[in-house]
This record gives structure tokens, sequence and C-alpha cells, in this order.
């Protein structure tokens, strides 16, 4: 067919794909507006300015849903 792409699915396109997604480290500003009223959680960088929320990688999700029911973000089922 005429202007279709062929991508290949590697692993290394897919772990280059997901380094994108995350935040290495946390981060005093938002990345998608830049403002620097921003929430650090245990494994996300919420921003109160525009709601993003971005991932940051390497980072607890046990310690995040503990702190989501600490915090009472979440109710415990």
């Amino acid at each position: 067919m005429r202007g279709t792409k062929v991508v290949l699915l590697t692993p290394e396109r897919m772990l280059e794909r997901a380094a994108r997604r995350f935040l290495p480290e946390r981060t005093p500003t938002c990345r998608k507006c830049g403002s620097a009223f921003v929430d650090h959680e245990p494994a996300f960088v919420h921003c109160r300015y525009c709601g993003s929320i971005a991932r940051i990688a390497n980072r607890s999700l046990l310690a995040q849903e503990e702190f989501e029911l600490r915090s009472g973000l979440r109710v415990a089922s």
C-alpha cells in the first residue's frame, strides 16, 4: 500500500519509548506548563495548575498506593 509505514517492534524501541514517558527524577516545575505549583508524591509529580500528572521512573507503586490510602485520596476496600 502506498503511504504505509512498517515499524518493527523491538525490545530496544519499546524501552526507548517508555523512557520518554517517565521522568528520570522529581522536578521542581511541571513538565507540561512550567508551573512551580506542583505536589510531589512517592511515584508522581502532580501539577496543581494544569492538572498534569507525570510518573517518576523506578519509583514504587506500592508506596504510591499507601500514600493515597493514608492521605484519603482513595478509600480502602
